[in-house]
Formats: C-alpha cells, structure tokens, sequence
C-alpha cells in the first residue's frame, strides 16, 4: 500500500462512515472498480479507529455526560438500541459476510437508504411535537436499533437508517442525529475488537508505517468533516439531499451489475 493509497482509503473511510451513503457499500464499488481486494486487516482495524477519534472529539460533551451520568436515560436507550444489531451480527454473520461481495446488495441497499431519507425527512417536517430524551421511548430505541441491524449489509448506511429511525420514531432532529453518531461508538468499537487479535498477529512492516499512521489520520479528520455537514444539514431539514444521491449511485450499480 502506497502512502497516496492509504490518505485515499482513510479520507473516503472517514466520509463514508458518517455521511449517510454507506460506508462499506462504497468499499464493495471501489473493489470492483478498481481491481483491488479487501484493504489489509490491520489498516482497517486502524481508520475505524481514526473514525473512532472523530466521534470522541465531536461528541466530547455528550460522552463525558455519559461517563459522570451512566445511569442517564440516554445511556439506557443506546444500550437498548445495540442490542438489535449485536444479535443479527452474531446470529446472522455467515449470511451477511457473503453479501460484501455482491453488487446486487449494495445497489439495493443504496435504494434502500435514499427511501428511508427521503420518508423520515418528510415525516419530520410534519412532525410538530419532536421527541427529545426525555420523551423517547424504550421502543424508539429498540426500532433505531433494528435499522442498524439492516446496516451490516452493504449499500445499507448505517447513519443515515438511524438517523431516519429516529426521524420517523418522531424525535427531535438535533437528538436524532446526535443519537445515531453516540450509538456508533460501541458499533465501531466492537468491530475493531473483534478482528483485533488477527490483524496485529504478524505486526506492521516497517515500510508500511507511515502510511498505517496517516491512514488513521485522514480518516479522523475527514470523519470530523463529514460528522459537522450532517449535523447541519440534519437541523436545515435537508439531509434528503443524499437520497438523491443514493438513488443514482444504486441505479449505476445494478446497471453495472446486470449489463456490464
């Protein structure tokens, strides 16, 4: 891996892991488009974690809040919330380790994605009552939670469906967004722990170090970027604006998927 290589892998890792176009859907296409297999285990061990520091910084408040309050209501319901996609993630690994390989699955999933922004954005903007933590049900949480479930497939992002989870459970926007980006946290951290022993079993070649150190980098800060515009573009009311996007990105890709 080259040093351009990995500023390349880290910056789209840190974009795509927040802005609500999929991550690991965007991953798949890069493949196949670029000829290219699956990035090292220990480097992508490493941009989650880059990923991981964005959240820390852009949430800071919200995560001291927790650590000084753990018994909040707000920590409750994200533990109630992760629990959906934890048991589809063990129960269901095999099938969905099978669909990062399918074109098929991340177009579907990219259409999927812009349904559910384009239906929670305008159901929020006809909700006049908005949810904040207080008011937000254990229920809420639970069907936030089963769209991050969906997320583990390709295509299918994991912000924007919590996001739109929170929008059409009816919560306030600001609390929808900051909700989605917390609940991330034990998501990433999970992954990153669960191939931990394998991707520092053999160490880092030497050559690769510093493309292994700016990786991580560029994907913090460009995650920080992309955690900022969602943020703003969530309070505007026009996060629908990536539906758009989804939609043409998901007809490209079973087009390509079917014809070429």
């Amino acid at each position: 891996m080259t040093l351009l290589q990995a500023l390349l892998l880290g910056a789209v890792q840190g974009l795509t892991e927040f802005l609500p176009v999929s991550s690991s859907g965007h991953l798949v296409i890069f493949q196949h488009l670029l000829g290219i297999s699956e990035p090292p285990l220990t480097f992508d061990v490493l941009v989650h974690i880059g990923t991981l520091v964005a959240v820390f910084i852009a949430f800071r408040d919200d995560i001291i809040t927790i650590l000084r309050k753990p018994f909040s209501r707000f920590t409750y319901l994200l533990i109630v919330a992760c629990i959906p996609a934890a048991l589809a993630g063990y129960l269901l690994a095999p099938i969905f380790e099978a669909s990062f390989s399918s074109l098929l699955v991340v177009g579907v999933g990219l259409l999927i994605t812009g349904i559910l922004l384009k239906i929670s954005e305008n159901l929020a903007n006809r909700n006049i009552f908005a949810k904040e933590v207080e008011e937000t049900r254990y229920r809420d949480a639970i069907f936030i939670g089963i769209l991050q479930a969906f997320a583990i497939f390709p295509g299918v992002s994991r912000s924007g469906s919590t996001i739109a989870a929170g929008l059409i459970a009816g919560l306030d926007r600001n609390f929808a967004a900051h909700f989605s980006f917390v609940l991330s946290i034990p998501v990433i951290i999970g992954a990153a722990v669960f191939q931990l022993k394998d991707a520092f079993s053999s160490g880092i070649p030497q050559q690769l170090i510093i493309p292994y150190l700016l990786g991580p980098i560029a994907a913090a800060i460009f995650g920080y970027l992309a955690i900022t515009l969602v943020l703003n573009l969530v309070r505007k009311g026009k996060l629908s604006i990536f539906s758009y996007y989804c939609w043409a990105l998901g007809a490209v890709v079973l087009v390509w998927n079917y014809f070429i």
